[in-house]
């Protein structure tokens, strides 16, 4: 009996690289799950709540190529689950080759109204989980020299009105992705991604009321004055992950031109 194309179809498997997404039920998460499944990775969606699209998308991309997408759940508020879910991560296909650290909670916190729940709900999300999420990631990706993909924040470096909490806890996530660049070189390469207009806020509360005229003097604000899109930053992760070996230490404005402040 010939057994070659099951060991071939043994070998693709342990060689197809992994890619763990935080916060990729849905919208630029999704777009950026999609996108390295497309390229070819095996992809991990993580969720807090969103199960069920989480499982929707799962399913989908594993009806164009079998066993190439798992989901695992857990609350990037809870400190205690850091290592579990890399552990679950890399337990998929016994292999990780990159932690994308794409999950982060959005809303305003004026001055005068911030709470100490205020300050861990948007820490927790933005600076914490993913340097103890890629602490924890380190050593199984030094085995295969790996990267980790911050998603950072035009915001880190100019601040938004009633949101001082998030830009800092942004800016702090931009200097995580610099030091661990230095610390974790030469076996794993480091770098972030900032996104400017790309989808607007959704959910409930002011963070979700953003009129037409606010998004209209953003986008005057841009030198492309126009939106970008979830997939303008897919593509960024994905040149980051697969095609930028000389790369470490960066950031990535995918902002249209915002930066420039004109």
């Amino acid at each position: 009996m010939d057994n070659s194309n099951a060991n071939n179809a043994t070998m693709t498997t342990a060689e197809t690289k992994t890619a763990l997404v935080t916060g990729s039920a849905k919208r630029v998460g999704a777009a950026i799950i999609q996108t390295l499944h497309r390229a070819g990775y095996n992809v991990i969606i993580h969720c807090r709540l969103s199960r069920q699209a989480a499982d929707e998308l799962a399913a989908e991309l594993n009806l164009i190529r079998a066993d190439s997408t798992k989901v695992i759940q857990g609350d990037l508020n809870n400190e205690t689950i850091y290592n579990s879910l890399i552990e679950q991560a890399h337990a998929c296909w016994n292999r990780l080759d990159v932690l994308v650290n794409n999950a982060s909670s959005f809303f305003p916190t004026p001055l005068g109204s911030i709470t100490l729940d205020d300050w861990n709900n948007l820490v927790n999300s933005n600076m914490k989980a993913p340097l103890f999420l890629s602490q924890a990631a380190a050593p199984y990706l030094k085995q295969v020299n790996g990267c980790i993909i911050n998603m950072v924040d035009v915001h880190a470096q100019r601040p938004m009105k009633q949101h001082t909490v998030y830009c800092a806890a942004k800016a702090g996530l931009a200097m995580i992705t610099q030091s661990l660049a230095k610390e974790l070189g030469p076996d794993i390469r480091v770098n972030g991604v900032a996104p400017g207009a790309i989808l607007w806020p959704a959910g409930d509360g002011a963070e979700g009321e953003m009129t037409e005229h606010t998004k209209n003097l953003i986008l005057e604000r841009t030198a492309l004055k126009r939106p970008g899109q979830p997939i303008d930053i897919a593509k960024t992760i994905l040149f980051l992950a697969r095609d930028a070996d000389y790369i470490t230490g960066q950031i990535i404005a995918v902002d249209g031109g915002r930066t420039l402040n004109i």
